[in-house]
């Protein structure tokens, strides 16, 4: 038996179907009672702008190595396995199941009924069934609300229990965390970790598998925003690149920040109905709007405040990640709904630590897609046990671990979709110039904004057919001028002043991409090749 709580509307639900039993359900709650809750079970506090902030536990981001996908008819044949999407049998998922519904029965539960995908004729209906009532707030900011009046078919479910581990020596994963999508099923269950960001990658991963071979629609970890003449941009980047930050820009209005579809009638709409953005080091004066959408509704996360509230963003004692979740609306600046058309340029971020590739350059759509299927940025290594060299990191389609196909697919996909609607591709460096990290610079935010703003207004192209030169290793067209970024911001081999170590350090960038490459080479093509850099 399921007893049912409800602040909106007497509709009465039931989890049985589900086999969890004997439950107080609080369904479809405000996020002001939400609040409420958290504050007095001490699950959360209170910021000095009365904003929740919450302490995910132990797992402070993603744990990609514990995502498994069950093998089935439906996967088998088409899931790219190995070390990203992790095979588990059927037997396995029934048992982890079984054991996650006896542990949530008898307790007090948080469900929502919600979906996903701006686009009408691709709206995603899902359930989420949550431990804590804070991975409610989650679930109501990121995934779209339907009014109160509206009745949900519910096609997938995502169950997330922070306080149920597994058994890795009798259940047969790895640890005692997991996330387990099961197509067949049309279930998500998570176990073992009170990351919120693993709630939206499940259904984010699921989209990602079903939306190319059932609908022809390419989906895209991306941010997108739209101009004053209605032509849309759309940004692809691993975290650090500025996706967020780049999109979120007041002349623009934004579509979303995170997770989009690209359609057969050149649409983009948005997967989600909020945003989840990076807060460490944040300042109203450097990021306005995400600054001003941290407010009563939105909810921080692993952040650190003070005993009157005051939060410093600018402190990771408890970790680099530090997050807020909000609805799309607190953002002043956003597109009506989530959609854009006539897509124009699309910006692949790189947040470049060896300072050796271009502030800005142009692709063509080999390129293009080799630099998709790369998926390159660099993570910095810190100087434990005297090593501060950066390191190379590479995500196939700027996503892979929620790419459940083969990169390939989605590549050729994205090669299609550029000739259709004739859209511009850019490379843009966020990360060094003058030369490494430890001796350079970062890219400073002013000119990256400006080298984006003039491909937007096709000021790069209107210069002259001259302004572009090759560079010697990666083969891409480099800009000689951008309107107000100095010309010396544009050569980044001439900011390091030493050409022969600029060239060494290039070079080994380079075999970083071929080396990372090796692993598509079989299903690429010599048009996707023919876009890789040179070897020494």
């Amino acid at each position: 038996m399921n007893r049912n709580s409800n602040d909106l509307d007497k509709q009465s639900i039931s989890l049985e179907q589900y086999g969890i039993l004997d439950t107080k359900i609080n369904y479809n709650f405000s996020v002001e009672k939400l609040y409420q809750i958290c504050v007095e079970n001490k699950l959360g506090a209170l910021t000095d702008n009365n904003v929740l902030a919450i302490n995910t536990g132990k797992f402070t981001g993603r744990s990609p190595k514990d995502r498994y996908i069950v093998s089935d008819d439906i996967t088998e044949d088409k899931v790219w396995w190995g070390e990203i999407n992790r095979p588990i049998k059927p037997s396995i998922f029934e048992n982890l199941y079984s054991k996650l519904i006896t542990h949530l029965s008898g307790k007090e539960l948080y469900v929502r009924d919600c979906y996903a995908c701006t686009s009408k004729k691709n709206r995603l209906n899902l359930r989420t069934i949550c431990e804590y009532p804070w991975s409610d707030i989650f679930s109501h900011n990121m995934f779209l609300r339907p009014s109160k009046e509206e009745k949900l078919h519910i096609k997938w479910t995502v169950i997330s229990a922070p306080n149920f581990q597994a058994d890795p020596l009798v259940d047969g994963i790895d640890n005692k965390n997991f996330s387990i999508i099961n197509f067949t099923k049309k279930i998500i269950i998570i176990g073992g970790t009170g990351y919120t960001g693993e709630i939206k990658k499940g259904i984010f991963s699921v989209l990602n598998f079903l939306f190319p071979i059932e609908k022809n629609i390419l989906p895209m970890h991306c941010s997108a925003n739209s101009g004053e003449q209605n032509d849309t941009s759309i940004f692809f980047g691993l975290s650090g690149t500025g996706k967020t930050t780049l999109s979120t820009d007041s002349s623009r209005k934004l579509i979303g920040d995170d997770e989009h579809g690209w359609d057969n009638d050149n649409n983009i709409f948005n997967f989600e109905g909020g945003c989840y953005a990076k807060v460490l080091n944040l300042s109203h004066q450097k990021e306005p709007e995400i600054f001003e959408a941290i407010k009563p509704g939105a909810l921080l996360e692993n952040i650190v405040i003070n005993k009157i509230g005051k939060v410093d963003f600018n402190d990771n004692t408890i970790t680099q990640n530090t997050r807020v979740s909000y609805p799309i609306n607190f953002i002043k600046n956003i597109k009506k709904p989530s959609l854009g058309n006539n897509p124009k340029n699309i910006f692949f971020l790189t947040a470049d630590a060896f300072g050796v590739l271009p502030p800005i350059a142009k692709l063509n759509p080999s390129q293009s897609a080799y630099h998709f299927i790369s998926g390159y940025t660099s993570k910095l290594a810190g100087t434990e046990d005297g090593i501060d060299e950066p390191v190379p990191s590479f995500s196939a389609c700027f996503g892979a671990p929620f790419m459940p196909l083969h990169p390939t697919i989605y590549a050729k996909m994205l090669i299609r979709k550029m000739s259709e609607s004739g859209v511009d591709v850019w490379l843009v460096n966020t990360g060094w110039t003058g030369g490494p990290y430890g001796i350079g610079k970062r890219m400073e935010l002013k000119y990256t904004r400006a080298m984006i703003n003039a491909a937007m207004s096709g000021k790069l192209d209107k210069l002259n057919a001259d302004n572009y030169h090759i560079h010697s290793v990666f083969n891409l067209m480099q800009p000689r001028i951008c309107p107000n970024v100095p010309t010396s911001v544009l050569s980044p081999r001439q900011t390091w002043n030493n050409d022969e170590k600029y060239y060494k350090k290039a070079y080994m960038l380079s075999s970083a991409f071929i080396k990372n490459f090796e692993k598509f080479s079989d299903e690429a093509g010599d048009d996707i090749l023919s876009g890789a850099p040179n070897l020494r």
